[in-house]
């Protein structure tokens, strides 16, 4: 059978009895005809009702409050870092960019980073990321290090 019939797309079928043409309604008095499975009378029998109709009850999409304001599209969000993290990660000071925090895994690539002044610093770091806080600006430089934004 293999030989005769290789299994490939062209020659893939459906199974037998898989595909049923489509009944037919309302074509003469026999089966699905006069009525086509409506029953007799009523607002269904006559035509479509949304599915969404609720009998004439206020929908609920109408009963639910309004969302207030507006979403801004173009806000920009920041990976937070917060001093006492830079201090975690960087004892004993040095150089910290975007590309070693993501290779410490503190922060995830290709989004923006902004370092906040939560916590204490003690070691001098040259800090180079997309945006600082003003209060972790004041605690590096206190502490004899640099800031570089790059945004």
């Amino acid at each position: 059978m293999a030989e005769n019939n290789p299994l490939k797309a062209h020659n893939l079928r459906p199974a037998p009895g898989a595909k049923t043409a489509k009944t037919r309604v309302g074509r003469g008095e026999a089966s699905k005809g006069k009525t086509a499975g409506r029953g007799t009378k009523g607002t269904k029998a006559r035509y479509q009702v949304p599915q969404r109709f609720e009998g004439g009850q206020m929908p609920l999409h109408m009963r639910l409050p309004k969302l207030k304001g507006f979403k801004n599209p173009f806000r920009t969000e920041y990976q937070v870092v917060n001093l006492d993290k830079l201090t975690a990660l960087y004892p004993q000071g040095g150089e910290v960019t975007v590309a070693d925090l993501v290779a410490k895994g503190a922060v995830r690539k290709n989004q923006l980073v902004k370092v906040l002044g939560t916590g204490e610093i003690t070691v001098a770091l040259q800090v180079t990321v997309d945006a600082v806080s003003g209060s972790a600006k004041e605690k590096i430089a206190a502490a004899g290090g640099t800031v570089t934004e790059l945004v």
